[in-house]
């Protein structure tokens, strides 16, 4: 869903009626389906006003259907991208829609986090392309009526075996399974009993309402599946209204259907499942009269009603990265273990977590667009994902100075009490970005490791009568070493030459290192999160069978920094990002963002502990250059 041109960070919908979908066999579907007139055209009175969608145009009608379970990861945003960039390729609509038909694991602070990620990533539910936000629980009364459709065919029947007696019924695929006794049940009983339960008469787990198929059939999910069982919980939509809840499989072609879906998308888990999804619709067209172009005009008759809109089930292969935990049960084992500080902590791999860590949806966008959409399931590397980040920040993200170590300098041939204001470049990739002054005085911090009393060959940083460049600002020569009782080193002396400002020297003298630095009397402190990968290992829990084993124990450290005066307010040299978050290139040292999350979300950033930063990501790829050495 990346749109290269885009250099604002603007988050509103991407791409438009003429926007060119990177060509997979999905689209291959589409532009057949298209030919041959599978899906009709988009009548006037299907869309509302001001929406993206064109009278006359090809019908093209996507979905993005997360269960609110817990927060949205990096393997959502592929769904996300692909069916709202299909949706916005074709002048069609994308709905944002909640698989919410288990009420034990669903909570409205997930409902809102998913909605708010969506809405970030770029998946416009409620714009000119949005069918907005729509929930299956709203549909239950439509799939009673259906399920009792199907008692009423003879194709279903209440069962009164435990969930175990089911399993042990069902069999495995090599064998065929055995009837359940009630199989046979009338369709009269059947009827009564699923009012009751209805009716709220039986407790959990007691009685479920089953399809009848083919206990022979070698794909088990065709092996009677149940399609509501009895669940005594509070709904977050639809409060106590109901005691049974459908079966995701039971509801999830119905949702569809009700909302005039073309294409539904969903992963390769749910290729075996398509049987079902087919047999559902097909069960309750069966009788049904034919849905006639005029659809909108002709509703059918008591004796027999019109058939229902039968979607397309379409399989790819999920995202999967190395050195990451995409499992729902991981992640929430993360956040309730506390091993992590919540579902938004920047280690985590949500949607939220690199929101706060930095990362720009653009990126994550353009790594979808990447990674590319297949029926071949692989693990790509993560490091895809941090390159993405790292070209976008390097095009957009203006330069700062930050010392994340500092060691004091004092240029010992400067006037004291002088402080002047050097023209730093903004962005080197933007010209237009124009420079900002930074201030210099008689003492500077510069990086611990950026010097060393003895140094080794190929060392070419700042040392015992060295000299170095200061970016954008002079030449300065180690004169002299200041230090403790306990031998370490707490200053450095040096001189500066002053025909060297702006970082170059009239007579043609070169030096072989240059050095960012803040000045003292002027940096601001500032907290750093030196963020790393959360394991250490590409398979997490392979060597031990506990993914937690490898918990990265570095993952995250704090450095107390010092930084230069224009980050602790917004400047106009900044650009100006929709999610409010200001994102930075530290010279040298990596891109970093602000944290959102923690007491620096307000005043521009600022709170009484100072500036707090999440580092985003280094400059380059540490774990490949570690894995070369290796």
């Amino acid at each position: 869903m990346s749109d290269a041109s885009r250099a604002d960070g603007d988050a509103r919908p991407v791409g438009s009626d003429n926007r060119q979908a990177p060509k997979n066999f999905i689209t291959g579907i589409i532009d057949a389906d298209i030919a041959s007139g599978k899906w009709g055209l988009w009548r006037a009175d299907e869309i509302k006003p001001g929406g993206g969608q064109k009278p006359g145009a090809p019908k093209v009608c996507t979905r993005f259907p997360p269960e609110p379970n817990g927060y949205l990861h990096i393997g959502h945003a592929k769904s996300i991208c692909l069916n709202y960039g299909l949706a916005a390729a074709y002048g069609g609509r994308f709905n944002l829609r909640f698989d919410d038909t288990n009420p034990a694991k669903e909570e409205a602070e997930y409902v809102e986090s998913i909605k708010r990620d969506v809405k970030w990533l770029g998946g416009d539910y409620d714009g000119p392309l949005g069918g907005g936000v729509l929930f299956a629980s709203n549909y239950f009364g439509r799939m009673y009526e259906f399920a009792q459709d199907l008692i009423r065919k003879g194709k279903a029947y209440v069962c009164d075996l435990s969930a175990e007696q089911v399993a042990q019924c069902r069999g495995i695929p090599q064998k065929p399974g055995r009837d359940s006794p009630y199989r046979t049940r009338s369709a009269d009983e059947s009827l009564d009993l699923l009012a009751r339960m209805k009716a709220g008469e039986f407790p959990n787990g007691s009685r479920t309402l089953r399809a009848k198929i083919d206990m022979t059939s070698p794909n088990l999910n065709l092996r009677d599946p149940v399609l509501y069982r009895i669940l005594h919980e509070e709904h977050h939509n639809t409060g106590g209204e109901w005691c049974i809840y459908p079966m995701y499989d039971w509801a999830h072609g119905f949702e569809d259907s009700i909302e005039g879906i073309t294409h539904s998308i969903c992963t390769l888990e749910f290729e075996n499942h398509r049987p079902l999804y087919d047999w559902f619709i097909d069960a309750v067209n069966e009788g049904r009269s034919a849905l006639r172009a005029d659809a909108s005009t002709h509703v059918g008759s008591a004796s027999r009603p019109t058939r229902i809109h039968h979607p397309q089930q379409i399989e790819f292969a999920r995202l999967n990265l190395n050195y990451t935990v995409l499992s729902k049960r991981k992640l929430i084992d993360l956040v309730q273990g506390g091993h992590v500080t919540g579902w938004d902590d920047p280690r985590m791999p949500t949607i939220s977590g690199y929101r706060r860590r930095g990362y720009t949806p653009e990126a994550i966008r353009a790594f979808c667009d990447d990674v590319g959409v297949t029926r071949v399931n692989s693990v790509i590397d993560v490091g895809r994902l941090e390159n993405a980040v790292r070209d976008d920040l390097n095009r957009r993200a203006p330069r700062r100075m930050g010392v994340l170590n500092p060691l004091k300098v004092v240029i010992e041939n400067y006037p004291q009490g002088q402080a002047e204001h050097l023209p730093a470049v903004n962005n080197p990739e933007d010209p237009s970005a124009g420079t900002r002054p930074v201030p210099f005085s008689r003492e500077l911090y510069i990086e611990r490791e950026d010097f060393m009393e003895d140094p080794p060959k190929k060392y070419f940083r700042l040392a015992p009568g060295r000299e170095v460049r200061l970016r954008s600002a002079y030449f300065i020569t180690c004169t002299g070493i200041v230090k403790d009782a306990d031998g370490n080193i707490t200053e450095l002396r040096c001189t500066y030459d002053p025909a060297t400002r702006g970082g170059d020297s009239p007579d043609g003298r070169k030096v072989k290192a240059t050095l960012h630095w803040v000045s003292a009397g002027h940096a601001l402190d500032a907290k750093v999160h030196l963020l790393d990968r959360l394991f250490t290992t590409e398979e997490p829990g392979k060597r031990t069978g506990n993914y937690l084993d490898d918990l990265n124990p570095s993952s995250l450290s704090v450095a107390r920094a010092r930084v230069e005066p224009s980050l602790g307010a917004p400047a106009p040299d900044e650009p100006e990002w929709p999610d409010g978050i200001r994102r930075f290139q530290f010279e040298r040292l990596g891109y970093f963002a602000i944290d959102p999350g923690g007491p620096a979300a307000t005043s521009g950033g600022r709170s009484e502990a100072g500036l707090v930063f999440n580092r985003t990501a280094t400059l380059r790829d540490t774990w490949a250059r570690e894995a070369a050495r290796a």
